[in-house]
């Protein structure tokens, strides 16, 4: 096969653009590859899990990974609590603001502005997430799972855009690995009563999914600790069918963000066989075109039949 420059038209859909970026060349033909895994997963009707890690709620991904979750492009979610608590910021209408990464950091610590790169969160935001919070924290007793403390919190968001409250709604599980890492995590330190997290129901419920007698696939945003947490839970499986991975980071550097998907297979997270791509791009350009492909492809699949 011969490279093909992208016929470009006026008009032209975000499935077309990404699926003529597969016969490009670099990253770009990665990103056409990494769509067409991503549409077999669901063809296949394989159980899938979205890894997130970095701020991509606060980079206005939550609606993104929203949609995979209703439309069912994904079976399980694992993320970061940071991100959980931007996402119930957004759910309370308080979200995020366009900034720049030039401000006065000192300015804006006197403005109560906390700046992530070239986003800003006013510090009220943090109060009203501590109200909500501490209320859904102070009516819970009992161990839960991380996943079923994000289902507490997801019942009780009235946002329908929320990821939280598709989650909850679909019964998709969020794992959050990192969450007593985060804000929240500190909220259910302070007001908890007989509440407890135990993040080794958490383990166990992972081990359960991946022993799945179906095809099984992984969407990894970025790479940290709902990378590992996902890909370890496969040791004592049989490995994954499939798996996509953007990230920035390089395998170089020997760390985990970095590592590549061949690594893997060293471990047998991924199976000989498998289907695996690594897109070296900002999560905040692949994610969404990998989402629109996916979302059209559904459609006009629907469509057809």
């Amino acid at each position: 096969m011969k490279v093909k420059s992208p016929e470009i038209k006026q008009g032209i859909r975000a499935s077309d653009l990404v699926e003529m970026l597969g016969s490009t060349a670099f990253n770009a033909r990665r990103l056409g590859e990494a769509a067409k895994i991503c549409k077999e997963m669901v063809e296949n009707d394989s159980f899938v899990f979205l890894t997130v890690a970095g701020a991509m709620v606060p980079a206005g991904m939550r609606r993104i990974i929203g949609g995979m979750i209703e439309n069912g492009f994904v079976s399980c979610l694992v993320t970061t609590g940071a991100n959980v608590v931007h996402e119930i910021s957004e759910s309370l209408g308080l979200g995020h603001e366009i900034g720049s990464p030039y401000a006065d950091d000192l300015e804006l610590a006197e403005k109560n502005i906390n700046r992530i790169y070239d986003v800003y969160i006013k510090q009220e935001a943090f109060e009203r997430i501590e109200e909500f919070l501490s209320q859904v924290i102070s009516e819970l007793n009992g161990f839960y799972s991380s996943y079923e403390f994000l289902w507490e919190i997801g019942k009780r968001i009235e946002d329908e855009n929320s990821f939280l409250r598709k989650a909850w709604d679909k019964k998709v599980p969020v794992f959050c690995p990192t969450l007593h890492d985060s804000i929240a995590g500190l909220h259910v330190t302070i007001y908890r009563k007989n509440l407890q997290i135990d993040f080794f129901k958490d383990v166990n419920r992972m081990i359960d999914l991946c022993f799945q007698k179906r095809k099984m696939g992984v969407i990894i945003v970025g790479g940290g600790v709902p990378k590992n947490f996902t890909l370890q839970a496969m040791l004592l499986a049989e490995g994954f069918d499939y798996a996509v991975q953007i990230t920035t980071d390089s395998p170089h550097w020997g760390g985990l963000s970095g590592a590549t998907l061949e690594e893997a297979k060293s471990w047998c997270k991924l199976k000989p066989n498998a289907k695996a791509v690594t897109v070296y791009c900002d999560a905040t350009i692949a994610l969404p075109l990998l989402y629109a492909y996916m979302l059209d492809k559904s459609v006009s699949r629907q469509s057809e039949k």
